[in-house]
């Protein structure tokens, strides 16, 4: 199986190959630009699959379809963006979220050998979707949050969260004011429930917000530190993948 990754993080490009190798998959090339793929598709016999991040340096990376007739399957990585899988669910196109899990990545890959079919592609209407990611439809999100607490119910307003966080299966939200409250919801569906504007995930295990960030600090392995201004009991990582992303989230 002939197989390339498009990814303009050269080390994020370089750490999924090694994961779909360790696989037992070959990974013969590495592009980091919309421009440098559709160079290299004009010359190049197009592979069996192809690993696909929707954010390029020069743009997005469906320009590249605009430019050439993609006669690939492909696997999309995204740092999530609720759009972007919105998106793709709406068009069946499968996607990996960044950071990319092993065990995720290696199912996408059986998914794409027992029946993912190459002629998918050519039925979708990539300008839509494009569009569907650069101007999103308006929608409304959570303002508030309905916590039981023995025979009586609180309201936290979203202004009040200093973090989501998960911990031993529970999910919970962390308020200013330094309390901790068990939330019913989980990670995966708060981030479908938070306006992307305004909340980050920055982990698996937590989503800060904006208004919540006192300090950024530089951390080991180009990673980055969130000091949050009353949450204390973990350190909050950015990962090195999601550094790019998360520093254009900041704005």
């Amino acid at each position: 199986m002939n197989i390339i990754i498009i990814e303009d993080e050269k080390p994020a490009a370089r750490l999924l190959q090694r994961k779909v190798e360790k696989l037992g998959l070959q990974v013969s090339t590495l592009l980091h630009s919309v421009e440098e793929s559709i160079a290299w598709f004009h010359n190049n016999a197009h592979p069996d699959l192809i690993f696909l991040d929707i954010q390029l340096s020069d743009g997005l990376s469906f320009e590249i379809f605009e430019a050439i007739a993609i006669r690939s399957a492909v696997i999309f990585t995204t740092a999530y963006d609720e759009y972007a899988l919105r998106a793709f669910k709406l068009n069946s196109i499968d996607y990996l979220l960044k950071p990319i899990d092993e065990d995720d990545l290696s199912i996408a890959i059986s998914k794409f050998k027992n029946q993912f079919q190459k002629s998918l592609l050519t039925n979708l209407d990539f300008d839509a979707i494009k569009k569907m990611l650069v101007h999103p439809i308006d929608r409304n999100y959570k303002k508030r949050f309905t916590i039981k607490m023995g025979q009586q119910l609180k309201m936290i307003t979203i202004e009040e969260v200093e973090c989501f966080y998960s911990e031993n299966k529970g999910t919970y939200l962390h308020t200013f004011d330094n309390r901790d409250y068990l939330l019913d919801s989980t990670l995966e569906q708060l981030e479908t429930e938070l306006d992307p504007t305004d909340f980050y995930r920055v982990s698996r295990k937590f989503i800060v917000p904006l208004k919540g960030i006192k300090e950024i600090q530089v951390y080991s392995n180009s990673r980055l530190k969130v000091i949050l201004p009353t949450y204390k009991e973990d350190e909050v990582i950015v990962s090195r993948e999601k550094v790019t992303d998360f520093k254009n989230w900041l704005g």
